[in-house]
């Protein structure tokens, strides 16, 4: 590792949408500074943030956060070894096959969510198995029910049918979390050979068997241009009664509309952590809608999370100065990374 400030690697930071002490303890920050010569494009000093990223990337060893970066930007980046992403997406504002063709590395800070993910995830489904804010909502209006009275619809998650759309990190992390309950679990992912999914100890299935054989339902597919309205108005006819659906991942891989009329009609329950319009509108008639269990986007993003995204930037950047291949964060795919239509995470 540099000792001296001249040998220190530069690394341009840019957080946003986070403040930097969202993503960085104390420690981590003063080790990050210690360790490289930091160009901060919310705070260098005097210029725009572009003009003090192309000021900087001449000696730039990495770059954290996602600032635009085509290709004629890259070109100027000759020292460039990583681009880590700390905000969560791939978007389209980086020419990622300029960074494959020079061997540098594109990191994702994904599986830092991943468990806070699956734990909201696992919380919503006990909700919907049992009624719990529905009966809390009750207790609080004088009308709660009593003992049988209030448990007509309610189900186990112990032993129960559990399909999974997607099994990337939050699919891992949460059959992990779902262990205790002996469930059989069923996953549909099109990327993963079914001998991986197997040595997952899950059960590879298709589309329609994963969804028609599912009490609980676990939506937790990427978005890309195949996987959109992935669960459309068909398959969701075909939602067991009284299934109970948790939706976790990426908005536009279900079609809300169809969604919602499902809830509405009574045919199955749905716990709701990501909108197709953000925030969502005040007078969205979901607000009203009995049979749903609503959050504001919450499934991943607490402390604990954001501040392993530091830490973890930090471990693979020392790996990268030392000639070694990262291991903490997630290395992006060549095939993959173009295919993501992610939006940008605010708040």
């Amino acid at each position: 590792m540099p000792s001296s400030d001249a040998a220190k690697p530069v690394v341009i930071l840019q957080a946003s949408p986070h403040p930097v002490s969202r993503i960085f303890t104390p420690e981590a920050l003063h080790a990050l500074h210690e360790r490289y010569t930091v160009v901060d494009l919310e705070g260098a000093g005097p210029g725009t943030a572009d003009e003090v990223l192309d000021q900087a990337l001449p000696e730039a060893f990495a770059v954290v956060g996602q600032p635009d970066l085509p290709a004629e930007r890259l070109a100027r980046a000759p020292k460039l070894r990583a681009v880590l992403n700390i905000e969560g997406n791939f978007y389209p504002n980086v020419d990622y096959q300029a960074c494959f063709d020079r061997g540098i590395h594109v990191l994702g800070c994904g599986p830092a969510y991943a468990q806070a993910v699956a734990e909201h995830a696992l919380g919503l489904a006990l909700d919907l198995a049992r009624g719990i804010s529905r009966e809390d909502r009750a207790f609080r209006e004088g009308r709660e029910n009593y003992v049988a009275t209030g448990n007509a619809d309610a189900v186990l998650l112990r032993n129960a049918d559990v399909g999974f759309l997607g099994f990337g990190n939050l699919g891992r992390a949460l059959r992990t979390v779902l262990t205790g309950f002996a469930p059989t679990i069923r996953v549909y992912d099109p990327w993963l050979p079914a001998a991986v999914l197997r040595e997952h100890g899950v059960l590879p299935t298709g589309l329609a068997e994963t969804v028609a054989r599912s009490t609980f339902l676990f939506v937790l597919a990427t978005v890309t241009e195949e996987s959109r309205h992935l669960l459309d108005a068909e398959l969701l006819a075909t939602v067991p009664q009284g299934a109970r659906l948790v939706l976790v991942s990426r908005a536009p891989v279900v079609d809300y509309d169809a969604l919602l009329a499902g809830v509405a009609a009574g045919r199955f329950l749905a716990g709701i952590d990501v909108w197709p319009e953000e925030p969502v509108p005040a007078d969205h008639s979901v607000r009203a809608l009995e049979g749903t269990v609503l959050s504001a986007h919450r499934a991943g993003g607490i402390p604990a999370a954001f501040l392993s995204i530091g830490d973890m930037v930090l471990d693979d950047l020392d790996l990268i100065a030392r000639g070694l291949p990262p291991v903490r964060m997630q290395a992006a795919a060549r095939e993959l990374v173009g295919r993501y239509r992610n939006r940008p995470v605010t708040g």
